[in-house]
């Protein structure tokens, strides 16, 4: 049979996105996102209880630029360091060993309390519940394991090396000998809760001092300050007693220099004293002896500069000091490097830069070993850089000691050359100029040794900490185990996975659901959306046959796709009607059976052909034994009058398949299956053929070619996304324009709908035929048992 002229050519349609369908497909699984929101609240519940919270304390330092100093030459001429450099480099001094244990020192660091709750164990400090005085303690050796008490009565308690150890009873205000330790309780022990204690050394809260430093603010001074404990109240006391004890050690270290060269210019005082005294006591007597009133103009010269030369040698001794302390530092490793007061004249350029870089070098050093091990090849070309600046410091210093020893021996001679001219006068002006210059020249080394320890102990004095507390810690707000902020991540959590969960079943369906998608996929024509049978269907679908609830929405969608076949090959008086699908079970003999019910209501009459010679069904609808059917007329077997059964019940004709042939394939491209249509097509209104699927074989080729109108049976939740292209392979192999597609058992279901809408208004595609799927519809009271919308549970049916 020919193509009909009437069916419209294909053409693509313009599908816009529907955000409330967008909407529709996450509100559909709602519960999926209410029980993973519930899930994640309760994972968050178990973990507050199980986690031990982590608060976080807040201080600001300031770090001062420069201390003020007396020697304006040696202020000049300090370093000034870039901001970043020097707020990482003290950072490193806060953390050191010495800074952290003299702050543990100014707390009550000796006894930690802690109470066992139901799930987990929490330290008490800075609360007692009960008074401990230590008697005596070992300093090193003395046992940290917890000790468990327990109340018995008002003058007795029991105490336990661990939670289910063995219990001894003391009395309160006893002394009590455990792990190297005399104490006593003596204060009663609470009878609410499980209370236990613990000796401490300072030793032991150095894994716990976590102080992060940083800067408060790109390009300041300032330094923020961060301690991290279980415990908010140590938190807090922690970070004031270390921003206190840096200040203290930093204005200590500051000062260590000074006082160095105030002790030896005490030590070179003493001396001097006692020379002086000795020297003028010896020149008085000389001069009431010998009548001596005056020296000569030689005697004179000689002597200034005798004065002259020993004090550049005390100078160049009081420089000799600052090598020395610039020598062990370099030695020692020290984090960075410090100028003494008396040295800082003596330094050239090259040597105070080269410290500069050292000291550069160091805090980069420190600064990496954050993110490097000490192994690193990062860190080792650092420490090589460190050490080769380190040997040529060693070198400028040795120059320097060297030239400070040429210059002491050369005064030495200068001061033999003046004694051994002083030789040459006269006995009486000779032993006279000795005298006096003994007398001046100690007097004057006297004046200036004074005149530098006061610089010095001024010096000293005027030199300030090296940062100032800006902000202390005033509390420890929570950071981990926060309940606010742990369910609201959980919620939020629980939201995306819920939200992710709809997604991923989305993105991993291939399925065809709704008729967009298809609309989507093809421009084969969409005649019809059937909607899912309201009730549960048979094996043998005789439900669909006697089209059971009429005033359903389910038969108004069949009524929906019998109303469109009148308008495809609408020319043809009588129409042969081939009904196939992709695979087997996406319904093709359901809806050949509704359609010949449904045509057969408004008297057309109608004749339905099981032509799936290899697995048919159809058969059982009508309760026939399919002993003869149609392949038994194809081999010759059976005439035309043997096969067809009529149904009185509704008013239909029908021919079984038959038994299972040998050759369906075969049977069906004779010319006896062509003669059979053209027999039936005058007889009947409508010639119905189920067919066996084309995805799975060819036996419904030769049938498709013969028709009038071929429909194509897509299963929303059951057919492919490919399924959906085998009608336009069928029309462009076969030159077909008579083929419509029939979305099959279509639901209600959102999740997998696509959330494309079809704007029939710009013509195209299915334009042509005018259909529902019925969406939104349900629950209108129009259509019978309509389902209640689930808000309306209150209303009867």
């Amino acid at each position: 049979m020919s193509a009909p002229e009437n069916m419209p050519s294909p053409k693509s349609i313009r599908q816009d996105i529907d955000f409330y369908k967008i909407f529709k497909v996450f509100f559909s699984r709602w519960y999926w996102i209410v029980g993973c929101v519930l899930i994640a609240l309760i994972i968050a519940k178990i973990n507050l209880a199980y986690t031990v919270p982590t608060y976080q304390s807040f201080g600001q330092l300031k770090l001062q630029e420069s201390n003020p100093t007396v020697n304006t030459a040696a202020a000049a001429s300090s370093q000034v360091y870039n901001y970043t450099d020097k707020i990482q480099a003290e950072g490193f001094v806060i953390r050191s060993n010495s800074v952290i244990l003299k702050a543990i020192e100014s707390l009550d660091y000796k006894i930690s309390y802690y109470l066992q709750g139901t799930i987990r164990k929490s330290e008490l400090y800075p609360n007692k519940p009960f008074e401990i005085e230590i008697l005596k303690q070992d300093s090193i050796n003395f046992a940290r394991n917890e000790y468990f008490v327990e109340p018995i009565n008002a003058t007795k308690f029991t105490i336990a090396n661990s939670e289910k150890g063995t219990k001894t009873t003391y009395n309160y205000g006893s002394e009590i000998h455990l792990g190297e330790m005399i104490f006593k309780i003596n204060t009663t022990i609470p009878d609410a809760g499980n209370f236990s204690f613990k000796f401490n050394s300072k030793e032991d809260f150095l894994g716990r001092a976590n102080v992060s430093t940083n800067e408060a603010a790109k390009y300041t001074n300032v330094m923020s300050l961060t301690f991290t404990d279980n415990n908010p109240g140590f938190a807090t006391d922690m970070l004031n007693a270390v921003m206190k004890s840096y200040i203290a050690h930093d204005i200590t270290e500051k000062r260590r220099s000074a006082r160095q060269t105030v002790a030896f210019i005490d030590q070179q005082l003493g001396f001097s004293n006692k020379k002086a005294d000795t020297a003028g006591a010896n020149f008085a007597d000389y001069k009431v002896r010998n009548k001596i009133v005056d020296l000569s103009a030689s005697s004179q010269t000689n002597f200034g500069k005798l004065s002259t030369f020993e004090t550049q040698k005390t100078e160049l001794n009081l420089a000799m000091i600052g090598i020395k302390q610039l020598e062990e530092q370099l030695n020692a490793n020290r984090d960075k490097i410090t100028i003494n007061l008396n040295l800082e004249g003596e330094m050239s350029g090259t040597l105070n830069a080269l410290i500069g870089q050292l000291n550069t070098l160091i805090a980069e050093r420190q600064k990496k070993l954050i993110d490097f091990k000490a192994n690193s090849q990062p860190i080792q070309d650092i420490d090589q850089q460190i050490s080769g600046l380190k040997n040529s410091i060693r070198t400028n210093i040795s120059s320097l000691k060297e030239r400070n020893q040429k210059n002491i021996k050369f005064i030495d001679s200068q001061i033999a050359l003046i004694n051994q001219n002083q030789s040459t006068l006269p006995g009486k002006e000779k032993d006279f100029v000795r005298y006096q210059s003994n007398f001046e020249v100690s007097n004057k080394v006297l004046t200036y040794l004074s005149e530098r320890k006061l610089e010095s102990e001024l010096n000293e004095a005027a030199i300030v900490p090296g940062a100032a507390i800006v902000n202390l810690a005033s509390y420890a707000s929570p950071i981990t185990s926060n309940p606010n902020s742990v369910y609201s991540f959980a919620a939020m959590m629980g939201l995306s996975v819920g939200i992710g969960l709809i997604l991923l079943v989305r993105f991993l369906n291939p399925y065809i659901y709704d008729k967009e998608t298809v609309e989507s996929l093809t421009n084969t024509p969409i005649i019809g959306v059937i909607r899912k049978f309201p009730d549960f269907i048979d094996k043998d679908s005789r439900q669909a046959l006697s089209l059971t609830k009429p005033k359903s929405v389910f038969a108004e969608s069949v009524r929906s796709v019998r109303t469109n076949l009148s308008f495809l090959a609408a020319n043809k008086k009588s129409k042969t009607i081939c009904i196939t699908s992709e695979v087997s079970g996406e319904g093709k003999s359901f809806v050949t059976v509704n359609l010949a019910s449904t045509l057969a209501l408004i008297d057309k009459k109608v004749i339905l052909i099981a032509a799936d010679l290899r697995k048919s069904k159809l058969h059982r609808a009508f309760g026939n034994d399919n002993k003869k059917g149609l392949s038994n007329y194809l081999s010759g077997q059976s005439t035309l009058e043997d096969i067809i059964s009529h149904d009185e019940m509704h008013g239909l004709d029908f021919i079984p398949s038959g038994p299972v042939p040998p050759n369906p394939s075969e049977l069906l491209h004779t010319e006896s299956m062509k003669k059979l249509l053209e027999i039936l097509a005058p007889q009947y209104d409508y010639v119905l053929v189920d067919t066996a699927p084309v995805g799975l074989v060819s036996d419904a080729i030769p049938l498709i070619r013969q028709s009038d109108v071929n429909l194509f049976v897509i299963r929303s939740g059951k057919s492919q996304f490919r399924a959906a292209a085998i009608p336009e392979r069928l029309s462009r192999e076969y030159g077909l324009s008579n083929l419509a597609i029939v979305l099959n058992a279509f639901g209600d279901d959102a999740l997998h709908s696509n959330y494309y809408t079809t704007d029939y208004s710009r013509g195209g595609g299915n334009s042509t035929y005018y259909y529902s799927d019925y969406s939104g519809y349900s629950g209108a009271g129009y259509y019978d048992n309509d389902p209640k919308k689930w808000w309306e549970f209150w209303k009867k049916k």
